[in-house]
């Protein structure tokens, strides 16, 4: 009965204003902004929602991330983005929010920065990208209404961002999540040839930035707080090659005391599986920007 209420009360909160405003939202494929720490120009997509031309409102954002071997336009194209928000707004089940695809496949492959210290596409994240997007549009800059997705690679990238920025953001929804390196030896072994010419206290350093347990166990009460405060949504496919670690990460979260919601569903590794929990991602962040 409580949930039948919150629909209903959600619904209202959300279309009060669909009378006075178009219905569809926009998308726009490619848009880049200058990178001074990567020293290019980066690509990204956008959508904006309905009633964004319309008005002076100011708009929650959700950092949408693709997986390994796509790029910004994946969201677009295969997950179909626009279809999707469109309809879960319209249907009153998510707020209208801004939904931000930035481009992790160009030069090189990832949301992390670089064990060599030539590439830092996190650093590029927070410190260019966020801020170009949060001066570009009219986008609310307060933690509770900035909320991170993935999906596979961009799983992994939710998490550890939430990980290593928890005051960022409210609500973090990794999708058949690739969960990093479970070890020293497995660390090695993804880097090849690279880990030979690196020092162990550089590789001590990276695996414990990219450990989720080692995160945890180091973290100081306040940073493990602001973690606790994060609304967590982890879902993954029952078919998925990587159950076991998204498994593994439900159980350990149970463990710290980190509430969150655990999903697995019928799907495989799949964009039919990611569209299907699109739409329940953007009710689950949703429920962060109105202060559920």
């Amino acid at each position: 009965m409580k949930k039948i209420i919150l629909q209903l009360v959600l619904g209202m909160f959300f279309t009060i204003t669909s009378v006075a405003f178009s219905q569809n939202g926009q998308v726009f494929e490619t848009k880049t902004v200058k990178s001074e720490i990567l020293k290019a120009e980066r690509k990204y997509s956008i959508y904006l929602p309905p009633g964004y031309n319309e008005s002076d409102q100011s708009y929650p954002a959700l950092y949408l991330l693709h997986g390994s071997g796509d790029d910004h336009t994946g969201w677009v194209q295969f997950g179909q983005v626009q279809h999707i928000a469109d309809k879960a707004i319209a249907e009153g089940k998510a707020a209208r929010m801004i939904i931000v695809m930035p481009d992790a496949n160009t030069c090189r492959r990832g949301y992390f920065n670089d064990i060599r210290g030539d590439f830092d596409y996190e650093e590029f994240f927070f410190k260019e990208l966020v801020p170009h997007i949060e001066k570009t549009y009219r986008i609310r800059s307060e933690r509770c209404y900035r909320a991170i997705a993935g999906l596979s690679m961009g799983g992994g990238g939710t998490i550890f961002y939430s990980l290593h920025h928890p005051e960022l953001f409210a609500a973090a929804a990794p999708l058949s999540a690739a969960t990093g390196n479970r070890d020293r030896q497995q660390m090695k072994a993804r880097l090849g040839e690279n880990a030979d010419v690196i020092s162990e206290t550089q590789l001590d350093a990276y695996f414990n930035r990219h450990n989720i347990e080692a995160i945890l166990q180091n973290a100081s009460k306040e940073d493990l707080d602001k973690i606790k405060q994060i609304r967590w949504y982890i879902s993954c496919g029952d078919d998925d090659f990587l159950y076991e670690g998204n498994s593994l990460l439900h159980i350990l979260f149970r463990a710290k005391g980190i509430f969150h919601e655990y999903r697995v569903k019928d799907g495989g590794h799949t964009w039919t599986y990611w569209r299907m929990e699109l739409p329940e991602v953007m009710e689950f962040v949703s429920k962060s920007f109105t202060q559920y």
